[in-house]
C-alpha cells in the first residue's frame, strides 16, 4: 500500500515529481503583503528581464473569468460565492493574496524574480477579526455585499426568552474560538501540464479530485471535459486542502505558459496563502430545572469567513446543528451566521464547526452543572439523548450511545479526580474536566458516491475510486471494504488491486471529509460488489470466472453507489428543521490539567476518550484518529494560532504542540463502545472528526477546575490564566463576560426572520 512506500521513504511526494517532470517551469507567487488594498497598477517588465524567466503571469493572462466558483448554496446568503479571483485584479483583500506568478527554469530565478514585480496599491481599512468586521460602520469588504452575509436560524419548541425567564438556573456567556493553523509537514505543491490528448492535467494534494474541475473550469477558461486530476501522495492535509486554490494558480501559469509547471510554497508561504479554521464568537444562554433537566438554549454564532465565502452555507449549518448538541432540549432559539474580515480565508478543518459551538456549550453545561450543585459528568448524563429524544434541528437518531459512553468514563473521571485533589500543591494545582464530542458522518442532505469494481482476466478483482488519501489510510480503508465484500470469492488481500484518485480513471467517490468516506465509499463498495457477484453466481452457488463471464456476454465491470436521499432532509430556511445526515458518531473526553499559578502555564497530565463510532473494522486505523484528534485538540485547547500575520508564519510561531505537552501510556486511551449503525457498511460509521470536536473543552473545564479561571477565549495561554488567577486574588469577578455585538440585535433579526419567511411552502 501507499502508506508503506512513504514510510519507506520509496515513494514520491509532490515536490519530488516535479524534480523530474521534462520541461519544467518553477513557479514564485508575488504577494503584496498587505491585508487590504485597491490595486491601481502591477509591474513586471523588470521581473520579465531577470535570468532564466519565461513569463510573468497576472489576471490579463487568464483565459477564463478569473474567479473561482463555489457557490454558497444557500437562499439566505447575499453572497453567491464568486467574489474570489485565481490572480487579484482589482483589490487585494487580505495578506496572502497572490497577484502575479513568476514562471522560470529554476525556482531560485524565479523568486529572485519575483522581488521585481513592483505594485501600485492604495491601502484600505483592514478588518482584521470578526468583531471589527461586524460593526455598524465598517466598509463592506466585497462592494455590494455586507460583510455579515449569511445568517439562519434555528427554532424548536417555545419561545426562549419565556422559557429561560421561568428556569431554576440559567447561565450565560460569550465565547471566542481562534483561526486554528493546519500546520501540515509539507507545505503546498501543485503540478500542471497539458498532455498529448490535450487534456489540462493537475496534480495536487486534493480533499475533493472533481471539485477542482467544477469550481475552477469557467474561471482558467478550460471546459471541464478538457480537465483531469491526479492527487499527489501526501501526508496529511486535515483540511485545507479541500480548498482548490493551488490548483487555480497551476493550471492558469501551464495555459499561459504552454509549458508544464510546479508550484512549490514555502513555510511562511503556505501560512498565509492557505485556508484555517474559522475563527467565531459567540453568545448564549442556557437553563435548567431543579431536577438538572435542560429547559432552554438561546444562542447566537458568527464564524468568520475571511476574505472569501468559501464553504460558508457548510459551516453554518453546523453552527445550526451543533450548538446545544448532543443534549435533549425541548426549547432552542439559535441564530448561525458568516462574515467576512480581511483576515485568512477558512476552509475545512477536522471536525468543521463543532469545535466552534463546543467551545461555548461545552462550557455553559458545567457553568449550568455549577449553578445547579451538580457533578459536571452527572449534569451531561442526565440530558444526553435518549430513545425518542431529538435533535436541536428536530430529527431523532438510530442510535442512542451517549449515557453508556459516559457510564463508561466514569470510573477514570473518579479516579483522576481523586488523584487531582491528593496531588495539588499551593503553587501547581491540578483540576480534571469533561466534554462531550459528537459529529455527524457525510457531508449533507443527498450525498452520493460512487466506485467501481472489476474482474480481471486473472480473476483478480480491481477497485477504482477517488477515496482521497489525505495520510488517513484510504489505500486500506478501500481494500478492508472490499475484502469484506468479496468474501464469497475467497480472495486474499494480495488479488485485490487499487486504482485511486485520478478523475480520468475513477468515479466521483465524494470529498474524503465530513468523516464520510468510510460510511459512504464502504457502501457504495459493498453495492459494487454485490452486483458482480450476482452477474458471477451460477444456479448451484458457485461463481463463474472471468472467461466464463466473456463467454456469456456477462458485465465483469459494475458501478457501485450509495446515496442518503433516501435518509436525509435538508434543513428548513425558515426554522432550521431537519436532518441532513445519514449516519452520528459519538465520544466523551475526560482532562486531568495542572496549571502553574505563578505563570499561568497549563500541562495536560492525561487525556482520555471513550467513543462509540459502530463496528471498529481496523483498530490501529482508529486509533490513530483518536490519538491525532485529541493531540489536535490540546494544540487547540493552549497554544495554537494564526492571527498575526508578522508572527505566525511557521510552526513553531503559531503554538505547535511539542511532543511534552501529550499524555503517555496508562494517562492517554482511547476506548471503543459498539453500537452497530443499521444504515453503515457492516455496522460501521466513519470516526475521524468526533475525535477533534469537543476535546479542547474538556481542557477548558479543567483549567476551571483547577484555579477558578474560566477562558471564554482561546487559547488559554499563561498569560490569560495568570491574568484571572490575579484577578481572582484582587476578588474581581473575572468569569464574567461582556456580550459580543455580532452584526445586529439577536431578537431583532429572529423575530424579523419569523415575520419573513423564504420558504415556498
Amino acid at each position: 500500500p501507499a502508506a508503506l512506500s512513504k514510510v519507506l521513504g520509496a515513494c514520491d511526494f509532490g515536490n519530488d515529481i516535479a524534480q523530474k517532470m521534462p520541461d519544467v517551469l518553477h513557479l514564485a507567487v508575488v504577494m503584496p503583503r498587505v491585508s487590504h488594498a485597491l490595486i491601481n497598477g502591477i509591474d513586471v517588465s523588470e521581473a520579465e528581464k531577470a535570468p532564466g524567466v519565461a513569463k510573468v503571469i497576472t489576471h490579463r493572462d487568464v483565459q477564463g473569468i478569473n474567479r473561482i466558483t463555489f457557490p454558497v448554496g444557500d437562499v439566505r446568503s447575499k453572497a453567491n460565492g464568486f467574489e474570489r479571483p485565481i490572480l487579484n485584479d482589482t483589490k487585494v483583500f487580505r495578506y496572502g493574496d497572490v497577484v502575479a506568478l513568476v514562471a522560470a527554469d529554476t525556482p531560485k530565478h524565479a523568486r529572485e524574480a519575483a522581488k521585481l514585480v513592483k505594485l501600485d496599491l492604495q491601502r484600505l481599512p483592514e478588518y482584521l477579526n470578526g468583531l471589527d468586521a461586524m460593526a455598524d460602520d465598517a466598509e463592506e469588504i466585497h462592494p455590494g455585499i455586507p460583510n455579515v452575509f449569511l445568517e439562519n436560524p434555528v427554532f424548536k419548541g417555545e419561545d426562549t426568552r419565556e422559557i429561560l425567564k421561568h428556569a431554576k438556573y440559567v447561565v450565560e456567556g460569550s465565547f471566542h474560538s481562534t483561526r486554528q493553523p493546519h500546520m501540515v509537514i509539507e507545505p503546498e505543491v501543485a503540478q500542471a501540464y497539458t498532455d498529448d490528448e490535450g487534456v489540462l492535467t493537475i496534480h495536487c494534494k486534493s480533499l475533493y479530485l472533481q471539485i477542482n474541475i467544477a469550481v475552477l473550469s469557467k474561471g482558467i477558461g478550460c471546459p471541464p471535459e478538457k480537465m483531469r486530476v491526479i492527487e499527489n501522495p501526501t501526508g496529511a492535509s486535515f483540511g485545507y486542502a479541500f480548498s482548490p486554490c493551488t490548483s487555480g494558480l497551476v493550471a492558469v501559469a501551464t495555459m499561459a505558459t504552454g509549458r508544464p509547471v510546479s508550484l512549490v510554497l514555502n513555510y511562511e508561504e503556505f501560512m498565509h496563502f492557505t485556508g484555517k479554521r474559522a475563527p467565531s464568537y459567540s453568545n448564549a444562554r442556557l437553563g435548567c430545572d431543579e431536577n438538572g433537566k435542560l429547559t432552554g438554549l438561546e444562542y447566537e454564532i458568527a464564524f468568520d469567513k475571511g476574505a472569501y465565502s468559501e464553504v460558508a452555507g457548510l459551516i453554518v449549518q453546523k453552527g445550526q446543528r451543533f450548538y446545544g448538541a448532543p443534549y435533549a432540549i425541548p426549547n432552542v432559539m439559535g441564530l448561525s451566521k458568516a462574515h467576512f474580515s480581511n483576515h485568512a480565508f477558512s476552509t475545512a478543518y477536522r471536525g468543521f464547526g463543532s469545535p466552534q459551538c463546543y467551545t461555548g456549550s461545552e462550557q455553559l453545561i458545567d457553568m449550568l452543572a455549577e449553578a445547579a450543585g451538580i457533578d459536571p459528568l452527572e449534569m451531561r448524563r442526565r440530558n444526553v439523548y435518549r430513545p425518542g429524544d431529538t435533535s436541536p434541528n428536530g430529527n431523532t437518531f438510530d442510535v442512542f450511545p451517549m449515557e453508556g459512553i459516559l457510564d463508561a468514563l466514569k470510573p477514570k473521571y473518579e479516579k483522576l479526580k481523586a488523584r487531582a485533589a491528593q496531588t495539588s500543591t499551593a503553587d501547581r494545582k491540578r483540576g480534571v474536566g469533561v466534554s462531550i464530542g459528537h459529529y455527524n458522518v457525510t457531508s449533507g442532505p443527498n450525498d452520493h458516491s460512487e466506485i467501481a469494481v472489476e474482474l480481471n482476466p486473472d480473476n483478480t478483482v480491481t477497485v477504482y475510486n477517488t477515496w482521497e488519501d489525505q495520510g488517513q489510510g484510504a489505500d486500506v480503508g478501500t481494500l478492508v471494504h472490499a475484502y469484506e465484500a468479496f468474501r464469497p470469492l475467497g480472495l486474499t488481500a494480495e488479488q485485490i488491486r487499487l486504482v485511486m484518485n485520478d478523475t480520468k480513471l475513477c468515479p466521483t467517490t465524494g470529498p474524503a471529509a465530513g468523516s464520510r468516506s468510510h460510511y459512504m465509499a464502504g457502501n457504495a463498495i459493498k453495492d459494487g460488489a454485490d452486483k458482480l457477484l450476482a452477474s458471477m453466481r451460477k444456479e448451484d452457488g458457485t461463481y463463474r470466472t472471468y472467461d466464463e463471464m466473456i463467454s456469456e456476454g456477462l458485465p465483469v465491470k459494475h458501478l457501485g453507489i450509495h446515496d442518503t436521499a433516501h435518509r436525509t432532509r435538508a434543513l428548513d430556511p425558515d426554522t432550521g428543521q431537519g436532518n441532513p445526515t445519514a449516519e452520528y458518531t459519538y465520544g466523551a473526553f475526560l482532562a486531568e490539567v495542572e496549571v502553574d499559578v505563578n505563570t499561568g502555564k497549563t500541562r495536560v497530565l492525561a487525556m482520555h476518550c471513550v467513543a462509540d463510532i459502530g463496528t471498529v473494522g481496523n483498530y490501529p486505523a482508529v486509533d490513530g484518529q483518536a490519538y491525532g484528534g485529541m493531540m489536535h485538540s490540546i494544540g487547540f485547547a493552549l497554544t495554537e494560532d494564526y492571527s498575526d500575520v508578522s508572527k505566525h508564519k511557521n510552526m513553531i510561531a503559531s503554538g505547535f504542540p511539542y511532543i511534552d505537552m501529550i499524555p503517555d501510556g496508562e494517562d492517554f486511551t482511547v476506548e471503543y463502545l459498539v453500537t452497530e449503525r443499521p444504515s453503515g457498511p457492516y455496522g460501521s460509521s466513519g470516526c475521524s472528526e468526533m475525535f477533534q470536536s469537543g476535546g479542547h473543552v474538556a481542557i477548558l473545564n479543567a483549567i476551571y477546575n483547577a484555579v477558578g479561571v474560566r477562558i471564554f477565549e482561546l487559547p488559554a495561554t499563561p498569560e490569560k490564566v495568570k491574568a484571572g488567577i490575579d484577578g481572582l486574588a484582587r476578588g474581581e469577578d473575572v468569569n464574567r463576560t461582556g456580550r459580543y455585538y455580532l452584526g445586529g440585535d439577536f431578537y431583532k433579526k429572529v423575530d424579523e426572520i419569523k415575520a419573513n419567511p423564504v420558504n415556498a411552502h
